[in-house]
């Protein structure tokens, strides 16, 4: 009963949430499409920008906007699940913390890519302390992985979780890039304890 009630509440909420109709009306796979939008139109994370890795990318609302902005680039897009082919970008279908999927995203790039975005994060289990752990260590993981892929001028966006291991990925952040700024995007939701890490040019 409980769990109906849940579902009554989140169809609702969808309903009456401006940025699920307007995501329909304007043929975006999903709402998080404007909280990208937000990042790009705040911190310019498109300007001189050709080379895209999107990590956790489905259903694929990013990458869309990615591959409507970017022209003559090459934008890559992974995810555990499957999703709809998206014009001018690769599709990998896999798990981005396996070292193997790791190597045929480097394999695919001859060069050091300009952007990493991640939009990953962990199924929620209810206790959101443990969900922030979680989610961080897939922050962690992909900040790692920018280390490695980015060029000196490169920019990296992560999801993060309010939560323990905020203040450590935020210091890592630090180490890494010499700026560093936390936003939530007015379209991410009031009730959310997601915000968004921008990090860009490497140490």
């Amino acid at each position: 009963m409980k769990k109906n009630k849940i579902s009554k509440n989140w169809i609702n909420k969808q309903k009456k949430d401006i940025y699920v109709r307007r995501s329909k009306i304007e043929g975006y796979r999903s709402r998080a499409i404007y909280k990208i939008k937000e990042i790009d139109e705040k911190f310019k994370i498109l300007k001189n920008t050709r080379l895209i890795i999107d990590l956790g990318a489905a259903p694929g609302s990013w990458s869309q906007y990615f591959s409507k902005k970017i022209k003559n680039g090459k934008i890559l897009s992974i995810d555990l699940l499957e999703f709809e082919p998206i014009k001018n970008t690769k599709q990998i279908l896999g798990d981005f913390t396996d070292e193997i999927y790791k190597l045929k995203i480097k394999n695919y790039f001859s060069e050091k890519v300009d952007l990493i975005v991640s939009d990953m994060a962990t199924n929620t289990t209810g206790n959101k302390n443990l969900d922030s752990i979680v989610t961080g260590e897939l922050c962690l993981d992909a900040m790692r992985f920018a280390h490695e892929m980015l060029n000196s001028k490169g920019k990296f966006v992560s999801k993060i979780f309010m939560g323990s291991s905020f203040n450590e990925i935020v210091a890592e952040a630090k180490k890494s890039f010499k700026e560093v700024r936390v936003f939530k995007p007015m379209s991410s939701r009031k009730e959310s304890k997601e915000s968004f890490i921008i990090c860009k040019f490497l140490r």
